[in-house]
């Protein structure tokens, strides 16, 4: 009978494009994908599922020394615990994103009315879903610029049963006489510079979409000017405006929201000690 390990063996020992601790992760990721096994039954050797049909473990293979993201190699990837549809539609989400929504649903925990929320490029929908499966007074509207995002972000919900309004809207755009409130605007606009590309690896220049992650050099503040902008006439007095930035930007971003009348403006580090986040309050 066919066991883990010797397949984990295999595949992490020909996923030459990584060094051999990422492509060990990845051993594990595609045992858990197809197999269900999770790092345990790979490292005590437990039996391949008899009834599974096995992959083409070359061709992913392949793909993934291609520098594919191996999340758009097995379709999903994990985000705060649910598991989301992902595409080249779509960037693919980040643990560094689950900071943002952890922040949010900690501030809001404690509310028993709604809480009606908006979440602007929301991409695969991680955010928006995250926030309404786990909070569950929130009222969760999620906007992009990307018909094809949008679809991918309704069949998350769907899979998830997430109840989200999903809508084409550009923040940059918004129409003048839009006139909801919101208790959390909440954004994880592009913000890397083009002038950044040089020094990022291909597995996200060459397969995850450039209109959710470059701005321009001339205006790298750019979204983050017309969420602020947009804060001023429809957060609520008791909100928060809650935004994901560049680390190179960090006080700028900041003055960004102070110029805009916030007077309660905190910056969060990632795990590397680099700014990350900002939530920001009137």
């Amino acid at each position: 009978m066919a066991t883990a390990k010797p397949l984990y063996d295999r595949l992490s020992k020909n996923i030459t494009a990584y060094a051999p601790e990422e492509a060990r992760e990845m051993a594990f990721m595609l045992l858990d994908h197809y197999f269900g096994l999770r790092k345990t039954d790979v490292l005590t050797d437990k039996p391949l599922p008899p009834n599974r049909t096995e992959p083409d473990w070359f061709r992913i293979l392949e793909r993934l020394n291609r520098q594919e993201p191996i999340q758009h190699v097995i379709g999903t990837t994990i985000f705060c615990g649910l598991e989301f549809e992902v595409s080249p539609d779509v960037l693919i989400p980040r643990p560094e994103t689950e900071d943002l929504v952890r922040l949010i649903m900690h501030d809001f925990a404690d509310r028993t009315d709604d809480v009606p929320i908006v979440d602007i490029g929301t991409g695969s929908g991680c955010i928006a879903v995250t926030l309404a499966r786990f909070l569950p007074q929130s009222v969760v509207t999620g906007w992009d610029v990307s018909e094809d995002a949008l679809a991918l972000a309704r069949q998350n919900a769907r899979h998830l049963n997430a109840d989200v309004t999903f809508a084409i809207q550009d923040i940059l755009n918004v129409t003048p006489d839009f006139g909801q409130q919101y208790d959390v605007v909440v954004s994880n606009p592009p913000y890397v510079t083009r002038s950044e590309a040089a020094g990022m690896d291909r597995n996200v220049l060459d397969y995850e979409p450039d209109l959710a992650l470059f701005v321009d050099d001339n205006d790298p503040l750019v979204f983050y000017k017309a969420v602020a902008d947009f804060c001023t006439r429809h957060l609520t007095r008791n909100g928060a405006c809650y935004v994901e930035i560049n680390e190179r930007f960090g006080t700028a971003t900041q003055q960004v929201f102070t110029e805009r009348g916030f007077s309660n403006i905190q910056v969060y580090k990632d795990i590397h000690g680099k700014d990350r986040s900002i939530r920001a309050a009137f």
